[in-house]
């Protein structure tokens, strides 16, 4: 009875404490003015300690709806990754026009789940270096609290239409399109990066998995060691200077470039310093500075789309390959040869073409890769290296050759001007050829029939 009531009276001590924790870091009020800052325009739900949430909607507006909230029992505030003119009106009914409607915005978070802090620091390293090769400026990182780090780009880095639609309206396709493009680029580094840490069999025990379940094809697959989820609508996250609900720690806004330096320890409350901001502009931080990766995920998602109905409908069985002798740039199409004469527009088209053209002419990988890095010191700008050598790790690892886009397809050839029949593509003033790869092997066929006309000439003179 005695051990029961000591029990007791300690758990309700630490009740207590936790209390105190968490009423004095909400009672500040740079935390007050940064929480409401960031929750302007958002659903905010509270977590209370027990870990469940409160109501939905709500919001946040005025300091003393946080300290009711905490007066009431909760531990954290979590907010919508979307943006709302009226959060108040949202509602668990609702379908996709209504939300589109009440939507305002959506900010870019890739919420990198894993279990191991420092492979968390190595994940958020690499996505913040890809978003920076695609010129992204305004890229903000936090300790969720937890064990890893959020990544995020604001809505005002995203551009205000998307052809020729709102970009508002566009979440979450958009928003996935982007993040399965980053997966994509970032997937060989990330794998390069975590070997670099540790061999397969620790990095399996690290995120507590057996090595089979890490691996795919004898190799990592860093995404069954890092979960990258995709978020739909009213999805929420942690805000920034809210404790987090598990460990009382602050889910602190940190520099990306000092990842290395920081420790959990820096996201002690009593030792916090509320300084950096969390997905909120500064006046001198450039706007619209994330269209090149808007661009850059819907042209790989296009191509993605372009290589399934290629494959689906030109190959429709996995033949033995059969080894090409290899053809000549003599052979190749007008529109090849202009390609490769380099380009001010359609250069990144142009590589998922001359790479799936020069695998089924017979050039082995070293060859094509020579010759694109040849073609690109012609291109006006050349495009960065960093982005061709992801592409051709790719290509280069699949096991059948992909067929380059055939002649009809309007996103290429003619869309940027490389489109020039001669007598070969065409007959009677009709285009017969559906593929540049057909034209290489039909000039082949024509060649030597030529030959044999001459020589039947010779002997006859």
């Amino acid at each position: 009875m005695i051990r029961f009531l000591f029990a007791r009276n300690l758990s309700k001590l630490m009740e207590k404490k936790d209390f105190r924790v968490v009423w004095n870091w909400y009672s500040r009020e740079d935390v007050q003015k940064a929480l409401l800052e960031v929750a302007k325009d958002r659903e905010v739900v509270v977590v209370y300690k027990d870990l469940s949430f409160g109501k939905r909607p709500d919001i946040l507006q005025y300091p003393s709806d946080i300290l009711q909230s905490v007066a009431e029992g909760a531990v954290a505030f979590h907010g919508s990754v979307e943006r709302w003119c009226q959060p108040m009106n949202l509602n668990p009914g609702m379908i996709k026009e209504q939300l589109d409607e009440l939507r305002i915005g959506w900010d870019i978070l890739i919420d990198p789940d894993v279990p191991d802090f420092e492979i968390g620091k190595i994940v958020t390293k690499i996505f913040v270096k890809a978003l920076r090769d695609h010129n992204v400026k305004n890229i903000f990182v936090k300790f969720t609290g937890g064990k890893g780090f959020h990544i995020a780009i604001p809505f005002e880095s995203l551009p205000k239409k998307v052809n020729f639609q709102e970009t508002s309206k566009l979440y979450p396709n958009l928003y996935h399109k982007i993040l399965e493009y980053l997966k994509f680029y970032v997937k060989d580094e990330l794998r390069e990066k975590l070997l670099e840490l540790d061999n397969p069999i620790n990095l399996a025990r690290r995120v507590n998995k057996n090595v089979s379940e890490i691996l795919e094809e004898n190799e990592i697959d860093p995404f069954k060691i890092v979960s990258i989820d995709l978020f739909g609508s009213r999805h929420l996250f942690r805000l920034p200077y809210s404790l987090n609900e598990k460990t009382y720690l602050v889910s602190l806004p940190i520099d990306w470039k000092k990842i290395d330096e920081f420790e959990k320890e820096m996201a002690n409350p009593n030792e916090v310093k509320v300084k950096r901001k969390f997905l909120v502009l500064e006046k001198e931080l450039k706007e619209r500075d994330a269209s090149n990766l808007v661009i850059e995920a819907l042209d790989w998602f296009s191509k993605q789309k372009i290589e399934i109905k290629e494959v689906a409908k030109e190959i429709p069985e996995v033949k033995p390959k059969r080894k090409i002798v290899k053809i000549p740039e003599k052979y190749f199409p007008p529109c090849i040869k202009k390609i490769l004469n380099g380009l001010n527009d359609g250069r990144k088209r142009s590589i998922f073409i001359l790479v799936t053209f020069l695998r089924n002419m017979g050039w082995s990988n070293e060859e094509i890769e020579k010759k694109i890095y040849e073609w690109n010191s012609k291109n006006k700008p050349p495009l960065r290296e960093n982005w061709i050598r992801t592409q051709l790790r790719w290509h280069f690892r699949q096991e059948r050759n992909l067929l380059p886009p055939n002649c009809d397809n309007p996103t290429f050839y003619k869309d940027f001007g490389v489109c020039e029949p001669d007598e070969i593509c065409s007959e009677n003033g009709k285009i017969v050829i559906k593929n540049p790869m057909n034209y290489a092997f039909k000039l082949l066929k024509i060649r030597p029939k030529r030959r044999k006309k001459r020589k039947r000439k010779k002997k006859k003179s």
